[in-house]
């Protein structure tokens, strides 16, 4: 099992190209295209055990995925991840039935799993030395498709592969010099089942991290629904944790100019503060 921790970014529309612009990825990517299919069963008992299993065809061959959701705050997720090559256009059950987190699930359910929803993406993939760390850049764009609906892929992957996280979040706030980057805490696996289910569950709760999560959670339901009802509920979701008694002076100013940039109605230049707010959350 690897442990995977990543710092997921959304973009707005014109950021890949701004990005790209950015003198820290000067270097020409490697590209990959990469077709993806996710599985679960018709009842969707992996998703509600925090489970995305996945079957993608890359330019060698065919690759295996099973990840667990572990901890995903302010973009900054930590989770398991076992891959594995298999031979061909099929899941690999047997494989999948030796691994840890399957052991708590009926076996019959392997015999149940069936193509749920796609994700289709080119990504540029930069590898940096930044601030003592080693971090993967990947930069997907595509498109996510369940049955008749589809949404838009344009996410900044920043994985860690030596080192601290603090480092991702500097190396966020230096690339934000250029693009809005927003936290994103959806998976892709999760924007699927959610698009498949035309359902965007929002979490609950009233602390400073339950609000900053559910506020996250509303602006990536709004991206992928077109539902602007999400866009109230970010800018709520801000305004509370702006009038927490317990708040610090840094965590009210930040949520309280995200919930004027929403109250006016526009996105576009969330980035900055709420990268900064999440760091000043999370980190």
């Amino acid at each position: 099992m690897a442990q995977e921790i990543e710092l997921k970014l959304a973009l707005p529309a014109d950021g890949p190209q701004r990005l790209l612009a950015h003198p820290l990825l000067s270097r020409p990517p490697e590209c990959l295209d990469l077709a993806n299919t996710y599985f679960d069963t018709p009842r969707g008992e992996l998703e509600a055990a925090r489970m995305a299993l996945r079957l993608r065809r890359t330019a060698d061959g065919w690759v295996q995925t099973l990840k667990t959701a572990g901890q995903s705050r302010g973009g900054l997720s930590q989770r398991g991840e076992w891959e594995w090559p298999v031979a061909g256009e099929a899941l690999d059950l047997a494989g999948l039935a030796t691994l840890p987190p399957m052991a708590a699930l009926p076996v019959e359910l392997l015999e149940c799993l069936e193509p749920r929803f796609s994700t289709d993406f080119r990504r540029r993939r930069w590898h940096l030395d930044w601030q003592g760390s080693r971090i993967e850049l990947a930069l997907d764009e595509g498109e996510i498709r369940a049955g008749q609906r589809h949404a838009a892929i344009r996410e900044l992957e920043l994985e860690l592969e030596e080192g601290e996280p603090a480092a991702l979040w500097q190396l966020a706030e230096r690339l934000a010099e250029v693009v809005a980057l927003r936290p994103a805490n959806a998976s892709k696996a999760a924007r699927g089942a959610a698009l498949l289910a035309g359902h965007w569950p929002l979490p609950e709760g009233e602390t400073a991290l339950d609000l900053e999560r559910r506020a996250i959670a509303a602006l990536d339901a709004l991206g992928d629904s077109g539902d602007g009802a999400f866009l109230a509920e970010a800018q709520r979701a801000y305004a509370r944790l702006a009038s927490l008694d317990d708040g610090d002076a840094i965590t009210r100013r930040l949520a309280q100019a995200l919930a004027d940039a929403l109250g006016e109605g526009g996105t576009a230049a969330l980035g900055g503060e709420a990268l900064s707010l999440a760091r000043h959350l999370h980190a």
